[in-house]
Order: C-alpha cells, then structure tokens, then sequence
C-alpha cells in the first residue's frame, strides 16, 4: 500500500499547536517520514511565540504501534516488527533522539490516547509531560515475546512509573488498560470523556508564560534527561544487537504466522 505524502497534520488554536499522527497504513509507526515531521512541527511550534502547548492525538485504533521496522528491510513484516522499538541499524539512536527532544522540548508537551499504544510508542507517550487515556485505550510492552527488549524507550519509561509494576509488565507482556497505566504512572490520568479532562489541563497551560512553563518543565524533567544523556548509547547498542539475533528472528516470524514461537513452554492440561 503507498504511503500518504504527509503522515502528520496540524492545526492551531486557541494557543495550542495539535499535531495528528495521521498514518493508518502502518499504525502510526514511528517511519522516518514521521520522525522528520514530528521534528519539524516541533521546530515550528517552538518558534510561534503564540503556541504555549502541543497536543499530540492520532487518527484510527492505534495511537503508535512503535517504529517502522520495515524500512530497515529486515524481511518480518511491519505489523510484527512493529512490535519492537528500533531499527537494527540506525533506528534505536533516530528513536532516541526524537523521545529526548519532546522531554527537552521548552514547551509543555500533552497527549490525548484514544487507541492501542505498543513497544515504541509507549515510549513516544512517555516522552511526554502530560497524557490522558480514553476508555479504548490498552498498553503492552510485548518486547520479551519476540526475543527482543524494550530498550531505548526505557529512557523516558521508567523514570516516570512504578518500578514494581514494570518488573511484571515488560517481563510478561500482558495487556492492560488506562486506569491501570495511570496507577503505574505510564499516563497522567484516565477517562471516560478524554475531551472533558483536558479541558482544563490546556486551559492552565494557556495560562502559563514561556518562561514559567519552560524553567517549571525543567525541574520535573531533570531526572528523564539524565537517563538520557547516561544511556542513549549503551541502550541503542542493545537494541541493534537483540534485533539482529536468532531469537529475534523466530520471535518475529512466529508473530507473523500466528503462532507460539520455538521457545515458548506449553502449558500441560489440567487434570
């Protein structure tokens, strides 16, 4: 299937730059085209002395299904590698630079999830400063599945949840929902009119000055940064490296063909 020209809209108003992940083709991957415009909208809203905020929304079921492994040509397919958070190439390094430019971003960075958030993007919503989750939403970190780790996107990820419940969800993989991610910190907040909720969070934001906002994100994003600058090479490394193993292979080609790969134990009938 071709890939529309532009894989983000925008819209302005009311002091609030919306940018809609807008690539259904592919689930809202994270593709290099995707990736660029992101950078360039955040470029431009950083400049709009009338923006004070960005909304990050998306179109479809999916709000990010995490990056567009098929562009490195490794041959699984682009559902199953989706499944993943980076490239075996360049992509783990090109994913943590666009996460650590919306935490560095001076201006508050807010997301509404409607849909399905996997593997890199819920790097992408951790990234940012404030989120709120509908009712359809579900999360997994379904990395461990296909022999591969959620790396890079642990940056941003884990200095912001509970570190007992990602001890069990990376490990496991299972499926869980808003109310759930906000108790963990994975999300700001759940509910049932998303719409509702934001209502006032933006119009506090609009209320802000550039200054305020921009020294007031610094403080609470200090620790995430750090990560950052701490670890970006040797996460990007692990990355590459579990993707272009055997495992990886048989975990991405099982998740094609709909079944359990070669090292998955088969639970015995009760008896």
């Amino acid at each position: 299937m071709t890939a529309p020209e532009n894989v983000l809209r925008t819209a302005t108003e009311d002091g609030i730059r919306t940018l809609t992940l807008d690539s259904p083709h592919n689930r809202n991957a994270l593709s290099a085209r995707l990736v660029r415009e992101l950078y360039a909208e955040l470029a431009r809203a950083e400049q709009d002395t009338s923006v004070r905020a960005v909304l990050l929304i998306h179109t479809g079921n999916t709000f990010c299904a995490g990056a567009d492994l098929n562009e490195a040509g490794a041959g699984a397919g682009a559902e199953a590698k989706a499944e993943a958070d980076a490239a075996p190439s360049d992509g783990p390094t090109a994913l943590a630079a666009l996460l650590r430019a919306i935490v560095a971003f001076p201006k508050p960075v807010v997301a509404r999830v409607t849909g399905h958030v996997r593997a890199g993007g819920t790097g992408l919503l951790a990234a940012c400063d404030i989120s709120v989750a509908g009712p359809g939403a579900t999360f997994a970190f379904t990395e461990a599945r296909i022999g591969v780790a959620p790396a890079v996107i642990s940056m941003p990820v884990l200095p912001r949840t509970d570190p007992r419940a990602m001890a069990r969800y990376y490990l496991t993989g299972e499926r869980f929902g808003p109310r759930e991610a906000a108790r963990i910190g994975l999300v700001t907040l759940a509910a049932d009119d998303p719409d509702k909720a934001l209502a006032p969070i933006l119009d506090g934001l609009r209320r802000g000055s550039p200054q305020g906002l921009a020294e007031s994100k610094r403080l609470v994003t200090r620790e995430v940064l750090a990560a950052f600058d701490r670890d970006t090479g040797t996460l990007a490394e692990l990355s590459a490296r579990l993707f272009a193993s055997d495992e990886a292979r048989e975990g991405m080609t099982a998740f094609l063909e709909r079944r359990e790969p070669e090292w998955a134990v088969r639970q015995a009938p009760a008896r």
